[in-house]
């Protein structure tokens, strides 16, 4: 009785201590949808679980270790024990029952996640190596940057064009995977207004680790601006315009399109060749086109070259850039890209 006692206190005292150690909140990113609630429940209870059992075992095996070690003095044989049917069976259903308990739970956890309504908002998500772009049917707008409204819960279809990606907001705690010629979905409803980032969670070639794009969840009244915006729709209240955006201004904002848009995936900085032609000193340039002739890299080629990429290609580059920036980006951001560009000597 006294190894018995001891046994359940040492796994009392080393479950609550590992319990302190791994509390999931302390190192778990912005909880921003109602999504991440049960997703975030259900973690944290197998985690409880899992370092139950594991302190379990491991502390039965460690005081066995210390406990009934050998005597100086003791040459005798170990007790031999054939088998122990009891615990045989303890060991089998014991696990089976956890983990049926746990699929049950999780069954529960999906029809929460998956759950459609009535007034959601539809997004085409289409990845590529290594961008993404968003498309807003409801309105008939496109962009390189998905914006959500709070509170409304948003219906992504997720498309790939080349190979597997996986669209994944560390904040919003779904992941999914998406896969050549099938749609998949996923269901998000933000709740934390903010600035996120949608991160491609499946290895995808060179530019894998910079295949993100902007995710920004406002305010209803924000988001409809923005559609307002994108439409050509907006007008300014009276007195709110002010001035425009400096020079300054413009070119940090084609710098950040450029980052959000993946094009720094493909285009250095550096002089040094990825997969299209370096942006280093790339205004003015005259470039080789792979039928022969040569252009210089002016403002008009510049729009051309980021609206119809594929009409003049750099030789000894393949036509791989997406050819649909010409209805992500509004003409200003286009103009701002092509600002950024001009100051990259």
């Amino acid at each position: 009785m006294k190894h018995f006692i001891n046994v359940i206190l040492l796994v009392l005292a080393l479950t609550a201590l590992l319990l302190f150690l791994t509390d999931p909140p302390a190192w778990m990113p912005l909880a921003a949808s109602a999504e991440a609630g049960p997703v975030d429940w259900l973690f944290g209870l197998h985690m409880d679980v899992i370092i139950f059992l594991y302190v379990l075992v491991n502390g039965v095996l460690l005081y066995a270790v210390v406990a009934f070690r050998r005597k100086p003095g003791d040459t005798g044989d170990g007790a031999y024990f054939h088998s122990n049917t009891r615990l045989e069976i303890l060991w089998t259903v014991l696990p089976l029952a956890v983990v049926l308990y746990f699929s049950y739970l999780g069954l529960g956890v999906l029809r929460q996640t998956t759950a459609a309504a009535a007034d959601e908002l539809e997004v085409i998500v289409t990845a590529r190596q290594w961008s993404w772009s968003f498309e807003y049917p409801d309105y008939g707008i496109a962009a390189g940057e998905l914006n959500l409204p709070a509170g409304r819960k948003a219906h992504l279809v997720l498309r790939a064009e080349d190979v597997i990606h996986s669209f994944w907001v560390p904040e919003f705690r779904l992941k999914q995977d998406t896969v050549p010629g099938q749609e998949k979905y996923l269901r998000i409803t933000p709740t934390e207004v903010g600035a996120y980032k949608v991160r491609c969670a499946e290895l995808c070639g060179t530019g894998h680790a910079a295949m993100l794009a902007p995710v920004n969840v406002l305010p209803p009244a924000e988001f409809d601006i923005w559609v307002q915006k994108r439409l050509g729709t907006y007008v300014e209240p009276e007195g709110g315009a002010g001035e425009g955006p400096g020079e300054e201004d413009i070119v940090a904002l084609g710098q950040q399109l450029a980052q959000a848009n993946g094009c720094i995936a493909c285009h250095s900085l550096d002089g040094s060749k990825l997969v299209g032609p370096s942006w280093k000193g790339v205004f003015g340039r005259t470039e080789a086109l792979e039928d022969g002739s040569s252009i210089t890299a002016d403002e008009a080629y510049l729009r051309t070259a980021i609206i119809d990429p594929g009409s003049q290609i750099v030789a000894g580059f393949a036509n791989l850039m997406p050819a649909n920036y010409g209805d992500t980006l509004l003409p200003s951001e286009i103009d701002a890209i092509i600002a950024y560009l001009k100051t990259l000597e």
